[in-house]
């Protein structure tokens, strides 16, 4: 019995080692998504109140734990019963990265104007509006994190596929968790950056002291962070999104390593590509929708 013991415990040591490496390999996978993710709900989480600012990133948050708790039965149960879905699902998803990507690119060099909206904390508006503004913008915020949600786990999942059912689990929910709380404490920080920044100015006593430098960066670094961010985190989902199309579409799978060139360069270009057909389809569609409703 006490030798059946050991062995459990041997096969146990075995799989948590099998899911740590695995682990890592879809944390590698998953962090491009992440660096945009980072910029949207950054994006998101700014605009509000000083005070209100962590008790919305809060609700955001404790939406974005809902959406994987939904999310990753149903991919768990496709895993089992239909794991060509997760294929198709991830081949979708790469598409949505690439248009994502490819969209924000266009805009960059072919800039239109946008609704000007000004922030809640720039408002006249009654405590009561003020709540209802915030609840309008966390629900927004929540399903923008649904969408990129199953993004995250179905990425994850794409690199365990083929494992055991339990492996699958494990390492889908740590990456699931660790996603939430990594990108939601990090748009905390960076969100009261520019407060933390004011506070050091004001304790500063003195015209040049070390406090009132380094307040004044943190002040003029959050927009600069912000928009870094964004930078990043388009240039993350094209390679992410490449990446997908290389690995998953034999086309691509078969013909572009022929081309003697760096992968990361070839997965941008085939994302950028791509996402660029698909935006072309997307306005082409949008046009003839737009013709049809005025006639």
């Amino acid at each position: 019995m006490a030798s059946g013991f050991f062995v459990l415990l041997d096969d146990i040591a075995a799989i948590m080692d099998d899911v740590a490496v695995m682990s890592k390999v879809a944390a590698k996978k998953t962090a491009g998504i992440l660096g945009d993710d980072l910029a949207v709900n950054a994006e998101k989480a700014s605009g509000f109140a000083s005070s209100r600012e962590l008790p919305v990133l809060w609700a955001i948050s404790k939406g974005s734990l809902l959406n994987k708790i939904i999310i990753l039965p149903i991919a768990f149960l496709l895993s089992a019963f239909l794991p060509f879905a997760i294929i198709i699902i991830l081949v979708l998803g790469g598409l949505f990265l690439a248009y994502e990507g490819a969209e924000k690119i266009y805009e960059f060099i072919f800039p239109h104007k946008h609704e000007e909206s000004e922030g809640i904390s720039a408002l006249t508006l009654t405590e009561e509006e003020i709540l209802e503004v915030e609840k309008g913008k966390i629900k927004s915020a929540i399903l923008t994190d649904f969408i990129l949600s199953v993004e995250i786990v179905i990425m994850a999942l794409g690199t365990v596929i083929g494992n055991p059912i339990i492996q699958q689990i494990i390492v889908t929910s740590i990456i699931a968790v660790l996603a939430t709380i990594g990108v939601y404490g990090i748009v905390a920080l960076i969100v009261r950056m520019d407060e933390a920044g004011y506070k050091l100015i004001k304790v500063s006593k003195r015209e040049k002291s070390i406090s009132k430098f380094i307040g004044n960066i943190l002040v003029k670094a959050l927009p600069l962070v912000i928009k870094s961010l964004t930078v990043i985190g388009t240039v993350a989902l094209l390679l992410v999104a490449g990446g997908i199309f290389v690995h998953y579409i034999p086309f691509f799978h078969h013909f572009v390593p022929k081309i003697n060139i760096p992968s990361i360069i070839k997965e941008f270009v085939v994302g950028l590509v791509l996402g660029l057909l698909v935006l072309g389809l997307v306005n082409l569609f949008k046009k003839l929708l737009k013709k049809v409703r005025a006639k």
